[in-house]
């Protein structure tokens, strides 16, 4: 399917080649994880504590996607026992800028976002006792 008139967002145009781009970057995991990366630097359990609930398969699972889209840089330290730190790339970088607006706009609408979630929640309730 190719789209045409939307100059450089033809993301619809190239589906198979965007989806699954799109599938990781949008991970709720992966939006956590370049959160926490933003400002520093860190280790693998620092990132651990910051992103609440993930598990360290999870957590693992994330960083080896982002390093393999270039977006993470893992760097090994030579001591004993052998310390690793995760960090942004500059592409990594200019990736947070997007989803860091996504993320404080999913704060600023919360609210709204879980009062219309209410309301369609009633509103299927009740249908489903009606019928």
């Amino acid at each position: 399917m190719k789209v045409t008139g939307i100059g450089k967002y033809q993301v619809l145009g190239t589906c198979r080649r965007v989806s699954p781009v799109l599938s990781r970057l949008g991970d709720k995991w992966t939006v956590l994880v370049i959160t926490a990366l933003r400002e520093n630097p860190r280790r693998f359990n620092e990132i651990k504590r910051m992103v609440d609930g993930i598990s360290q398969q999870m957590l693992t699972r994330t960083l080896k996607s982002l390093e393999r889209d270039g977006a993470v840089r893992r760097t090994i330290f030579s001591t004993n026992p052998p310390q690793v730190r995760y960090e942004l790339t500059e592409f990594g970088r200019s990736l947070s800028v997007p989803l860091l607006a996504l993320g404080q706009w999913v704060v600023d609408h919360l609210d709204e976002i879980e009062r219309s979630q209410r309301r369609f929640d009633q509103k299927t309730q009740s249908a489903t006792v009606v019928a």
